[in-house]
């Protein structure tokens, strides 16, 4: 088991592989203005450059290896460098049953990926006065005044007794999974029970119930570490939709909608999918034994202490908006959030954050504390990976490089000194065998130094 599987809620994170999704309800109904193909945008559509010219030609042959080798059954990738759109390519099948091909309109489960636009929604309520970052979380969810902590127990071998915290909880540490706060399914056996036993949600299925509902139940288990003692991925961004909901007083989904997506016109990002965009969903595969994918069983899925499905997205009834893993989304969807932080908080005309915040964000936040993994940077900030220190074989991008992925193998970076932004999406867990996104990384900072 390495690092990376542990503490990493992405395509990198099933514990049996070297492993949060929750639905929604559709977004309000309105007519939206297509988008503008100006400014930072990505078009619709990168041209295809003629053979002697493609740079990408290496990126755009690994993909469809994976595909032609049957490791994932399709992909859609894309690289902006100074707001313009060099590759844009779908290759493979959105749903191989269905004999439906890849397309760089086809929607994605982004899980993970959700993190940051949560996030964002939290900071953009800094700027505005009603969130301070020294907050305590009780301000806002007040059943998290008092919490415990689970400690070792001397007398008792593998058990663990409860103490009170020396502090509470603060919005800060919520940003920088500083909090204590874990997912079951990474948590050792006895607080995987204790989570199970409280009805608390990894949030990679359908959830029942609200995030204000879930945020009661976190604050009645214990935390695996004091607060600000650690760095722990976990539930924490989850728990921050909800304080935005308490601050802003709209549901997550109705903030994300009028605040983010509405302006950036990102209109292929939901909680939960329209009917009529359901036919552009990806299926989701999994690795088989001989080496090659099958399509995930449906219903839940339980491996490695988790429990997951494809589903969420297609739950009528959802009204569990997770900040922590609930989203859908395109690569051309995500890219405009991406093009937006690259530009200090704002596109076409859309001011999401100021400058100073987003420079804020991208800075890492947890000097104080040793990070667990550092496969996309050695530092972490208010929402993101962040590379502190560029390595000699210039793998993770320039130093102030930001980035993160999802459950099902969706990944972006944005390396601000370079005026890059690349992300690639597909379908597959687990999927950290394959270290796509590491490879896409590597090939494309190799096509633009050709």
């Amino acid at each position: 088991m390495t690092n990376r599987t542990r503490f990493l809620f992405l395509p990198l994170v099933l514990l049996w592989s070297s492993v949060a999704c929750g639905g929604a309800q559709e977004a309000p109904s309105e007519p939206t203005p297509p988008r503008a193909q100006v400014g930072q945008a990505p078009p619709a559509e990168a041209p295809r450059p003629e053979p002697e010219k493609d740079r990408f030609q290496e990126v755009r042959g690994y993909l469809r290896r994976l595909v032609a080798e049957k490791k994932v059954a399709g992909a859609v990738a894309m690289v902006s460098q100074e707001g313009k759109v060099l590759y844009l390519d779908a290759t493979g099948m959105q749903d191989v049953q269905a004999a439906k091909p890849m397309s760089t309109e086809t929607i994605f489960r982004i899980c993970s990926m959700t993190k940051p636009i949560t996030s964002v929604a939290v900071m953009m309520l800094v700027e505005e006065g009603k969130i301070a970052l020294s907050d305590p979380l009780s301000k806002f969810i007040p059943e998290f005044k008092r919490v415990e902590v689970a400690t070792p127990d001397p007398a008792k071998q593998g058990a663990s007794k409860r103490e009170k915290a020396r502090r509470e909880i603060t919005v800060h540490d919520l940003l920088t999974h500083k909090s204590g706060i874990t997912y079951g399914f990474l948590a050792d056996p006895s607080m995987r029970k204790v989570y199970r036993d409280a009805g608390i949600s990894d949030g990679l299925t359908e959830t029942k119930g609200t995030i204000a509902d879930q945020a009661k139940k976190l604050a009645s288990v214990p935390l695996i570490h004091q607060p600000g003692a650690a760095w722990s991925y976990g539930l924490s961004t989850d728990v921050l939709g909800r304080v935005v909901e308490v601050a802003s007083g709209k549901t997550l989904e109705q903030f994300f909608y009028e605040r983010m997506f509405k302006p950036l016109q990102m209109n292929d990002t939901h909680f939960h999918l329209p009917a009529k965009d359901e036919p552009r969903l990806a299926a989701v595969y999994e690795p088989t034994q001989d080496q090659t994918i099958a399509r995930l069983p449906a219903g839940p899925v339980e491996k490695g202490g988790a429990i997951y499905s494809a589903s969420y997205p297609l739950d009528p009834n959802g009204k569990y908006f997770s900040g922590g893993a609930g989203l859908v989304s395109t690569v051309k969807d995500y890219g405009r959030f991406a093009q937006m932080l690259l530009n200090g908080g704002e596109l076409d005309g859309a001011h999401i954050l100021k400058k100073e915040t987003v420079d804020l964000m991208t800075q890492n936040q947890i000097a104080d504390v040793t990070l667990p993994w550092q496969q996309m940077g050695d530092g972490f900030g208010l929402g993101f990976a962040v590379v502190t220190e560029a390595r000699k074989d210039g793998d993770l991008g320039s130093v102030g490089t930001f980035s993160w992925s999802g459950f099902y193998n969706t990944y972006f970076w944005v390396d601000p000194q370079k005026k890059l932004v690349g992300i690639v999406m597909t379908q597959l867990h687990p999927s950290d065998h394959l270290h796509m996104s590491d490879t896409f990384r590597k090939l494309t900072y190799a096509a633009l130094s050709k």
